[in-house]
């Protein structure tokens, strides 16, 4: 009974980290090829396994529900709960804007006489924004059914695309260039905020709980280096439609198969695997900023309300994606980059180093490595932004190559 109820709670981590950044992942580190994106994949998941193991520490020291927000407000005041909400927005916003461009971008390429690029977005939101207006409970329906599609696609693609892997296309080595995709990276292991609803999901069991976040954590990190293994040993990163090319026009990573490989079967399930992770990953992010909205402007979720909701979502997305239908890359780009780095990376060292060290609050976990790890949590994550900053202003990029 305790094992099964931590694989459930594994499988939320897991869930919730899968999906559209998948897509996203193999062009943004194809630069830097194979053996460097295992690296920065270990990078980042281990980063992120140590920030939610302090977001653990955090929640036990908060009786009832909370949320990053609440988390901020008791470690680090006022102040720290408007720049987090700031940064939940900033973050949430990014990766709407990302999938609803993303998922524009592939109803545009499978229907190209009937959807040019900037209908495609508009079209999607007009297609699946109903259910998230319904609310989280027919979302939840729905988002099974896709959930159940993406795992089956998943399989699929790796049975029929592993034949097909050329093992010389991934000796390709560039460490420099690898760093492009660290913000996309990052974005892909994001989890934490759904740690106050594991908790209170194991009854406040921080062993359990701790399991369930370094084991739900862990299953992205090999099903994205299979992935990885899987696009980068198909598809060549130079030459015409390569993943090179794909990066500078902002395609997803299964937009280029269909020139390199001879199984139309492969491009067809890899097409559907694409559906899937997008709109999974867009109705996980746009619920979750609904309900944000509604709790932080208190709107009532009545038919009215939910519609007043649902145009603060969905249209500055779409306002956006109508003028720039490609920034499905460079969405997900400043959300890792900025977003998640800062919320989701140096927010949970300050709470906890206040917590600890400012309030001298207990609590029944507290994760190992005191003051130097803390220490060294913030310096990563100062990388981490670095890095993005770079990319903003053209010192790491395919300029480079």
């Amino acid at each position: 009974m305790r094992l099964n109820r931590i694989a459930k709670g594994a499988l939320l981590i897991a869930g919730t980290s899968i999906g559209g950044g998948m897509l996203a992942l193999p062009v943004e580190l194809s630069l830097g090829g194979f053996i460097p994106s295992v690296f920065i994949y270990f990078f980042c998941w281990g980063l992120m396994a140590c920030t939610g193991l302090l977001f653990l520490e955090v929640s036990m020291w908060i009786k009832g529900e909370s949320n990053i927000i609440s988390m901020a407000e008791k470690t680090l005041g006022t102040t720290g709960q408007a720049l987090a909400w700031a940064l939940y927005l900033f973050l949430f916003y990014s990766l709407s804007l990302s999938y609803v461009s993303g998922c524009g971008a592939l109803i545009s390429q499978i229907f190209p006489d009937i959807f040019p690029d900037a209908l495609g977005p508009l079209f999607f939101v007009l297609l699946f924004a109903p259910f998230v207006f319904c609310g989280a409970r027919v979302v939840g329906r729905i988002n099974a059914l896709f959930m159940l599609g993406l795992g089956i696609c998943y399989f699929l693609f790796v049975f029929y695309g592993t034949p097909h892997i050329d093992l010389e296309l991934l000796k390709h080595k560039n460490w420099t260039l690898s760093l492009v995709g660290l913000p996309v990276a990052f974005t892909a292991f994001a989890y934490q905020g759904t740690i106050p609803t594991l908790i209170h999901y194991l009854d406040h069991d921080a062993k359990d709980a701790r399991r369930a976040i370094i084991f739900g954590s862990s299953v992205p990190f090999v099903a994205y280096v299979i992935w990885q293994a899987l696009i980068l040993g198909i598809v060549p990163v130079d030459g015409p439609g390569g993943l090179a090319e794909a990066l500078m026009n902002e395609d997803n990573a299964v937009h280029p198969l269909r020139l390199f490989i001879d199984n139309q079967y492969v491009y067809v399930i890899g097409q559907f695997f694409a559906f899937f992770a997008m709109v999974t990953s867009f109705f996980g992010v746009t619920i979750g900023l609904q309900d944000f909205l509604a709790d932080g402007l208190s709107i009532k979720k009545t038919a009215r309300g939910k519609f007043l909701l649902s145009l603060l979502v969905f249209i500055p997305p779409l306002i956006i994606s109508h003028f720039y239908p490609k920034v499905f890359l460079t969405a997900l780009s400043y959300a890792g980059g900025f977003g998640c780095a800062i919320l989701l990376g140096l927010f949970p060292v300050l709470m906890v180093w206040s917590g600890r060290y400012r309030m001298k609050l207990d609590s029944e976990y507290s994760l190992m490595g005191g003051k130097p790890l803390l220490i060294t949590l913030v310096l990563l994550v100062v990388i981490e932004v670095c890095v993005q900053v770079s990319l903003m202003f053209g010192y790491i990029g395919p300029s480079l190559l």
